[in-house]
């Protein structure tokens, strides 16, 4: 993944290799359907990031509020995940060329120049389509607001697993009386069931997978098990570095002694755990978007989130949440119906947790359909207990923060750097971070500045 600072050949490139998802049955939504839809009294240009198994349930969820509301023609168009997408929302934005709605990472909305690149939503709007506050985790919502206002509508959250096999499990004696796996409370009681679980795992094969040389899943793993420890990264303000070097300590040296112990094996990297997982490994940490993929390998396994091993419970999560590109003259019809879909598809999640994710609006995790879920119903207490980045312009998925931070994880997962080096220096990263100004808040790329 590139760094989001792109500079204007970059996002001309990225706009170039844009694609276009659109429903079944049509070829490409942006030719063929607009001709489709011509009756439709009203149009919402929704520009998203989803693609493979979320890009299916998306489009099947477009295809219901579309035989629902007959009235507005919704096109549709996915573009490339990570910065390429950022940036040319950017610039969209800037330039008053974007879309009535689109789809953000909620880390990625304080960065994002709300108020200038963003319009809130009307949150009156909202409640007249059914969504209101009530419905949502607080603590989601409250991510949500910048200066008092609402600038992101939650669809989900997603959030870091461990997916562990029963069938391993249940050899190794680590199965509870429910057919779960037992929950350890420190890292002494975590290492010992690797211990006991690579006793009965099937030669060949590691204990555990957990991305080891990938910058993003270890900073996910970090920021989970640093909040475990009530870990602080600024004050307040934003102004001062609050972050725990010791805490920090900590939590690299937990991941580490994966490796060191012999339970993680570096040789196998990338998604290799997940095939390792398949072939009878009794553990991996991956993100909740895996449940598909391991539904599709028929196996016996389970997930539940990141254990608690520093004696609080707290995984990583993140959250895909609608947002409402900056448009001069936003309002009237189109934007009444940009606000439509965004409530119908937050509503109508049943689909979206097909792929894995969380949904956001409450009352669906209360039906019975949800509950009967699995591994989702083993896993929604996440909702309860997220590990989120900062509320700073440089954090968020695919952004600065990770960027700079994520390789400083790794070189202490791999042993390039001793844990205590790698705190200092994550420390002194923020610290730079903090001092950098957000160059959104400023001329955007678009205008001849700073790169989005």
């Amino acid at each position: 993944m590139g760094r989001p600072g792109l500079n204007r050949r970059h996002f001309l490139a990225a706009a170039g290799g844009l694609t276009v998802a659109g429903s079944f049955g049509f070829a490409a939504l942006g030719t063929g359907a607009d001709a489709l839809a011509s009756d439709a009294g009203t149009r919402v240009r929704y520009w998203n990031l989803f693609s493979g198994g979320d890009g299916y349930n998306m489009i099947a969820m477009l295809d219901a509020f579309r035989e629902d509301n007959p009235g507005i023609d919704v096109k549709d168009s996915t573009l490339q995940w990570g910065s390429p997408f950022y940036t040319k929302l950017a610039m969209a934005a800037a330039g008053n060329r974007a879309p009535d709605l689109g789809v953000m990472h909620l880390g990625r909305v304080p960065g994002f120049s709300p108020g200038r690149l963003l319009d809130p939503w009307d949150v009156e709007l909202l409640a007249k389509y059914g969504v209101r506050e009530a419905d949502f985790n607080p603590t989601l919502w409250k991510r949500a607001v910048v200066d008092g206002k609402l600038y992101a509508l939650p669809l989900d959250i997603h959030v870091q697993l461990c997916f562990y096999r029963k069938d391993v499990l249940k050899k190794a004696g680590l199965l509870g009386a429910d057919g779960r796996m037992v929950s350890p409370t420190s890292t002494d009681e975590w290492f010992a069931m690797l211990k006991e679980a690579r006793a009965a795992t099937k030669k060949g094969l590691q204990t555990i997978g957990l991305w080891l040389n990938d910058q993003n899943f270890q900073w996910w793993f970090f920021v989970a098990f640093y909040t475990q420890l009530g870990g602080t990264w600024f004050d307040d303000a934003k102004t001062e570095v609050a972050f725990d070097t010791d805490k920090a300590t900590q939590v690299l040296e937990f991941l580490r002694r994966h490796i060191t112990d012999g339970y993680a094996n570096p040789g196998f990297g990338g998604g290799a755990g997940a095939e390792q997982f398949v072939n009878g490994s009794p553990f991996v940490w991956e993100g909740n978007w895996s449940v598909p993929v391991f539904d599709s390998a028929k196996i016996d396994y389970g997930a539940v989130p990141l254990p608690p091993v520093f004696g609080k419970q707290a995984t990583h999560a993140e959250s895909h949440s609608f947002v409402l590109p900056h448009q001069a003259g936003r309002g009237g019809a189109t934007n009444d119906g940009a606000h439509r879909l965004a409530a119908y598809v937050v509503k109508h999640a049943r689909q979206w947790a097909a792929g894995g994710h969380i949904p956001a609006y409450t009352p669906t995790l209360s039906t019975a359909e949800y509950k009967k879920l699995q591994p989702q119903n083993e896993y929604v207490s996440a909702m309860d207990h997220q590990a989120t980045e900062p509320k700073v312009w440089f954090a968020g998925s695919t952004g600065i923060l990770a960027q700079r931070v994520g390789p400083l994880v790794v070189s202490s997962t791999m042993g390039s750097a001793g844990p205590d080096a790698a705190a200092r220096r994550m420390k002194s990263m923020l610290g730079q971070l903090l001092a950098t100004k957000n160059p959104m808040d400023g001329l955007t790329a678009a205008q001849g500045g700073a790169a989005a």
